[in-house]
């Protein structure tokens, strides 16, 4: 069985402003101390394929519904999610939902961008059925939330039960965002894209009467939807939709199980891509800041009125060019992995893994290379999945074989 061989070193000194443990050339957001130590731990892995006889077509996200039925659930880009069993020898996946007659993607004559995008269950859904999509649409180009309900089959999905939750319009295919998740608050958490083009054409990322280039935060159990209360914007003339701006395209994020610290992955223009850990009401520069430096900034709008990232590495074909945000593990297989946030980029297929000590990154290291990989995925007891859109395989983070 080919498996993808992960060596990860844990334990490094760092010094003033820098992550000397990084295997690559990275800048590190938030303030680092002098001589921090962390101990030593030594994990040999792998990512090894997983469901060897399960191939998707351009898969770009996988969940679980955690539900207790140990489902795994991945969506095609072109608008199907399909269910299977977490077994290594599950042989067939379950057609869960089909919106491909809806939904704008390549194959419908959209862009490579759009299509399917992301999926969240309800934190109630073993009783209450219900799970959100969030999908492209034409005619006005835009981006759709939906809402639907499991048929008395659990398997599939009820088409008729769908109802229309938040659109968004958007100028150009690209720059789509589309993770959702619920936080531990209950509140649903989605991700938006600048609205695309080059640049943001348009300044949407800073513009707090525009959903465009946010992360969002909303209270689903209405018709529609409700406005948290405590929402940073509630009350100030802005949309009170936002959590947070001044991204570019937050393609996928996750909440640490543990923590409940926000990660973002987001795709930078031309120089740096983004690794932020997001907190209520804060923005991240872009457009006029790409991660630390200017990108557009007549008026010389100082760093420090941005929030950094993170960590930002550098948008190369040897580094990579469209980063793919992870998820911080918390399996039950691994004791030595708790707490490093696995993360990689879609272009030169990099796989890393870092960790850090309140804002700071002690270690970033490369783990693996996996093809053309669109998503991380957990299942319901935090194990780690990644996704290869070409390939349409499923790898599993496992021991290695010795």
């Amino acid at each position: 069985m080919m498996r993808i061989r992960l060596t990860l070193v844990l334990g490094a000194m760092i010094s003033v402003g820098a992550c000397s443990s990084c295997s690559m050339g990275c800048g590190v957001g938030g303030g680092a101390s002098s001589g921090l130590e962390i101990p030593g731990v030594v994990s040999t892995t792998a990512f090894e394929p997983a469901f060897p006889a399960l191939r998707f077509t351009r898969p770009v996200a996988l969940a679980s519904a955690r539900d207790g039925s140990n489902r795994l659930f991945v969506l095609e880009q072109a608008g199907r999610v399909l269910v299977f069993a977490n077994q290594n020898d599950s042989v067939s996946a379950e057609v869960f939902l089909d919106l491909r007659s809806l939904v704008l993607s390549p194959e419908s004559g959209g862009g490579t961008e759009e299509g399917l995008l992301g999926i969240a269950f309800d934190p109630q859904f073993s009783s209450s059925r219900i799970f959100y999509v969030v999908h492209s649409m034409a005619n006005p180009r835009r981006n759709v939330l939906a809402r639907y309900r499991v048929s008395a089959h659990p398997n599939q999905a009820d088409v008729a039960s769908r109802q229309v939750v938040l659109e968004i319009d958007k100028p150009f295919s690209n720059h789509n965002g589309g993770q959702l998740a619920f936080g531990k608050d209950g509140m649903l958490y989605l991700s938006v894209g600048d609205g695309g083009s080059q640049g943001d054409p348009f300044g949407n990322a800073q513009n707090t009467i525009s959903l465009l280039g946010k992360i969002l935060r909303i209270n689903p159990n209405a018709p529609t939807y409700v406005i948290p209360p405590d929402n940073p914007f509630v009350g100030t003339g802005a949309r009170a939709e936002v959590w947070a701006l001044g991204f570019r395209n937050p393609w996928r994020f996750s909440f640490d199980r543990l923590t409940q610290e926000l990660w973002v992955g987001d795709g930078g223009e031309n120089t740096f891509e983004e690794i932020n850990l997001v907190a209520r009401g804060e923005n991240f520069g872009w457009n006029v800041f790409e991660g630390t430096q200017p990108f557009r900034n007549p008026r010389g709008f100082p760093a420090k009125q941005f929030k950094a990232p993170l960590l930002e590495y550098p948008n190369t074909a040897q580094g990579g060019r469209a980063v793919i945000g992870g998820f911080v593990y918390r399996g039950l297989k691994f004791a030595a992995l708790q707490g490093v946030y696995f993360y990689g980029d879609f272009v030169s297929g990099r796989v890393w893994g870092l960790t850090k000590r309140q804002n700071t990154v002690v270690s970033n290291l490369e783990v693996a290379q996996i093809f053309n990989l669109s998503a991380f995925g957990e299942d319901e007891v935090g194990e780690l999945y990644a996704l290869s859109y070409v390939s349409g395989s499923i790898f599993r983070l496992a021991e290695r074989a010795p």
